[in-house]
């Protein structure tokens, strides 16, 4: 369990803080490395606007939404001018994504238990742990993937 909300926290008190990173490679792509924090943003985090102004503005062309709202960085195409950082008018774009040069002692795949295990060692106490919890929605709990849950507020659109 990646506990997005706690981790947020953490980095606000200790903005200079360099964050261990989980990988998951769910196969061989063109896409480029996700990290799993990049992924629960996008899929969870993310407002999912009509008219996504960080598309808009990508001069790489490196940002798609797929048929659930869902953007997709290709990390290959990606400059790293940071356009949609600035223009996200939900702060959801994060410049630490951009580090293409990360200490590679801070990057852990979680397809291994063993590094999964070193992953959750390397994070901030409390941001990621080990459950045997299913995904339960009324606890802000989600499914990332079959190894990778999620403890995240998602922004509702519905009215009441």
């Amino acid at each position: 369990m990646i506990d997005m909300i706690k981790l947020r926290e953490v980095m606000v008190e200790n903005p200079d803080l360099d964050l261990p990173e989980g990988l998951f490679y769910q196969s061989l792509n063109s896409n480029g490395l996700k990290t799993i924090r990049e992924l629960a943003t996008f899929r969870f985090t993310c407002r999912k606007c009509e008219d996504a102004p960080c598309i808009a503005v990508c001069p790489a062309e490196a940002l798609e939404k797929d048929q659930d709202g869902i953007i997709t960085r290709y990390t290959n195409l990606c400059v790293s001018c940071k356009s949609c950082v600035t223009i996200c008018p939900f702060g959801t774009m994060m410049t630490d994504f951009f580090v293409h040069h990360r200490n590679r002692d801070l990057l852990y795949n979680l397809n291994d238990d063993g590094e999964t295990q070193k992953f959750i060692d390397a994070c901030p106490e409390g941001t990621v742990y080990l459950t045997d919890q299913d995904e339960s929605p009324e606890k802000n709990i989600y499914r990332l993937n079959d190894r990778i849950l999620i403890r995240e507020y998602l922004y509702n659109t519905e009215m009441k």
